[in-house]
């Protein structure tokens, strides 16, 4: 009998869709099954008729056999499948766009070791899929404990080898033809680290294509290997490998490849915000950043926002995390936003963040403009930066606490302008997150360690 689950009906989708263990509640494959037949009746509803889902996966080992699960009950519920095999994220998110298909699902939990797995639901659109859908799939889950379902994985009935290659290939040539086109990488050496996730076929195709000398990393999944000490979470071995091979740059996929980081030829990593402060430039000289705006989180260095001022572009936050970006780009109709993280999305291009399409588009501003890396990075430099967690009894709004407004208001004063003040509540612990950039790394750690003892008095 199925263990019984006590979650709230909201706790299984999060902001990156179903994650968690492989072979637990909810990625077990009874319950895997239910979330393919349930999401496979609701596109049939809302469509009047037999819907269309496209799956992929990443490198894990569970990957399979949850692709399988997920087939086998949407295919019980009437909807046609296609597997993608082991593709990117933004591969299946594009997909689900072009060909077109109702919904897209990805098996994959991007960052995080092999033993977790996730699910993730694209619309037609290439956004993530609707908040009602993902309440109505949830209330299934919980409501069928006594529901006929496989408790076996299933089998993979609407797929061959020949159909994924076929579906790859489409998604390469988009990146190649349509994405890369005019771009030369002829005399380029890129290091490429596959993280031995959902790139290691692709990535290193599409660079040599385009007549780059690649040498790939980190390319032989094993199954257990995706995100071990390689790709955009462990830049050590890139960084080094790069400076070995006398390198142009070297680029780092995690293990969906949705986000992407740099090294340029010296070795020195590049993070999101110097990438964006480089494709921010690029756009500006060809007249295609809309508003003079790029839209970045709460996280982004404010040297980022600084060097972007002096050019007389405007930086917009929004809360961590790439749908918010999305959000705010679509909202206020730019071209340009993304996380420190690496995670970059070109609405123009696609609604989702593609590692790729990042690379591509920051070797184009290399080739347009004849510079290094390293030169195009030039004019932004990273604040130091401060965290610092303060445990609390409780989460009172900061306005509601006269002292800490008074040190922060005082904190902000010092600062003025060439510095930044962060106050904010940790969503899952008991803790307050204090974070101070500025120009000087000691006097940043002294205000840090000022306004944590008035919190701590407040509500220690």
């Amino acid at each position: 009998m199925r263990q019984s689950h006590t979650l709230s009906m909201k706790s299984l989708f999060g902001t990156d869709g179903i994650r968690g263990e492989a072979g637990r509640f909810p990625l077990d494959p009874p319950t895997v099954s239910t979330i393919g037949s349930s999401l496979a009746r609701y596109l049939a509803n809302a469509a009047g008729r037999r819907p269309t889902l496209i799956v992929g996966r990443d490198t894990r080992e569970s990957g399979q056999w949850i692709e399988n699960a997920l087939i086998d009950g949407a295919n019980a519920a009437g909807a046609e499948c296609r597997s993608a095999g082991v593709i990117t994220t933004p591969g299946v998110a594009f997909l689900t766009r072009s060909l077109p298909a109702d919904a897209g699902i990805v098996i994959s939990a991007s960052h995080n070791p092999y033993h977790d797995n996730g699910i993730k639901i694209f619309s037609p659109s290439g956004r993530k899929l609707n908040d009602s859908i993902e309440r109505l799939i949830e209330g299934d889950i919980f409501n069928s404990e006594k529901q006929n379902r496989a408790t076996n994985p299933g089998k993979l009935l609407s797929s061959t080898r020949e159909g994924e290659e076929s579906l790859q290939r489409r998604y390469l040539t988009f990146l190649s033809d349509d994405i890369g086109n005019g771009l030369s990488l002829s005399d380029l050496t890129i290091v490429v680290d596959c993280a031995n996730g959902a790139s290691s076929a692709l990535a290193p195709a599409l660079f040599a294509h385009l007549g780059a000398r690649i040498i790939a990393i980190n390319d032989q999944p094993n199954g257990r290997n995706i995100n071990q000490d390689c790709g955009s979470l462990h830049l050590e071995a890139l960084q080094q490998r790069v400076v070995a091979e006398k390198a142009n740059l070297g680029v780092a996929f995690d293990g969906d490849a949705d986000r992407a980081l740099f090294v340029d030829s010296n070795g020195k990593y590049v993070d999101g915000d110097a990438t964006l402060w480089v494709l921010a430039n690029h756009l500006q000289m060809k007249s295609q950043l809309r508003h003079n705006l790029v839209v970045a989180t709460v996280m982004s260095n404010i040297g980022l926002e600084i060097a972007l001022r002096s050019r007389a572009v405007r930086l917009v936050r929004t809360d961590v995390g790439d749908k918010y970006v999305l959000e705010e780009l679509l909202r206020v109709g730019a071209s340009l936003g993304g996380e420190q993280s690496g995670h970059i999305i070109f609405p123009q291009l696609s609604l989702a963040g593609d590692g790729m399409i990042t690379a591509l588009a920051l070797l184009r501003a290399l080739r347009e403009q004849e510079k290094s890396l390293a030169e195009l990075t030039s004019g932004f430099e990273a604040f130091p930066q401060v965290l610092v967690n303060v445990p609390v009894r409780e989460k009172r709004p900061f306005a509601d606490l006269p002292t800490v407004q008074q040190i922060a208001s005082e904190t902000e004063e010092k600062l003025s302008g060439r510095g930044r003040l962060l106050l904010r509540y940790s969503g899952t612990e008991p803790l307050a997150r204090i974070m101070i950039e500025g120009q000087k790394q000691s006097e940043i750690e002294d205000y840090a360690r000022n306004i944590a003892a008035v919190i701590r008095q407040a509500l220690g």
